[in-house]
């Protein structure tokens, strides 16, 4: 089993965290992990995207031009990385400020409404666990025991509280992911 992926957006929506904690799960399995952050100098607002690589066998390299999995958070990022995804890969991504919707035909599409999820839940810094959730209902990779440790791992202790309400965010991002059709882009 080998799995790629890109996780893009915006800096400060947990982009590079959600990559840190999907690498710290494989590792926690015993897999093959590459963890690839690149972000501009803006950091917050400008664009942040993450490659991870997770394998049962040796990574040869941490560059990748096509992903099995594309996790889309903005315009820019689907723009960019849509025709980056292999025929029959998954893309995932939040239609929040997605004026473009994805058009292709050979992948797997689903959405998932993360940004009204965590308004709901009443912390926007969720965000990215209901994304993790969504991520996770279709592609099982790693287990969620896993991924709490590799939360609790890359947030400081001061914010271990806030681990239970990330659990309940995942398993919301778990229940209200959606497949996407072409026939559902809104007019």
């Amino acid at each position: 089993m080998t799995e790629e992926i890109i996780i893009a957006g915006f800096g400060g929506q947990g982009v590079l965290s959600m990559g840190k904690i999907l690498a710290y799960s494989g590792i926690m399995q015993d897999q093959e992990v590459s963890w690839m952050p690149s972000y501009g100098p803006e950091m917050r607002g400008g664009t942040a995207n993450v490659t991870v690589i997770l394998s049962d066998e040796r990574i040869s390299s941490p560059y990748l031009k096509v992903f099995d999995t594309a996790i889309i958070l903005n315009q820019q990022s689907m723009d960019k990385f849509e025709h980056s995804v292999k025929p029959g890969g998954i893309l995932l991504y939040e239609p929040n400020g997605i004026s473009e919707h994805p058009s292709r035909t050979d992948i797997h599409i689903f959405q998932i409404e993360a940004n009204k999820i965590a308004t709901e839940m009443g912390n926007k810094k969720i965000f990215n666990m209901v994304v993790m959730g969504a991520f996770l209902k279709i592609k099982p990779i790693v287990e969620l025991d896993n991924v709490i440790e590799g939360l609790k791992k890359s947030l400081p202790e001061r914010y271990h509280n806030l681990i239970p309400l990330n659990k309940e965010a995942i398993s919301k991002g778990m229940e209200n992911v959606k497949p996407f059709t072409l026939e559902k882009v809104p007019s």
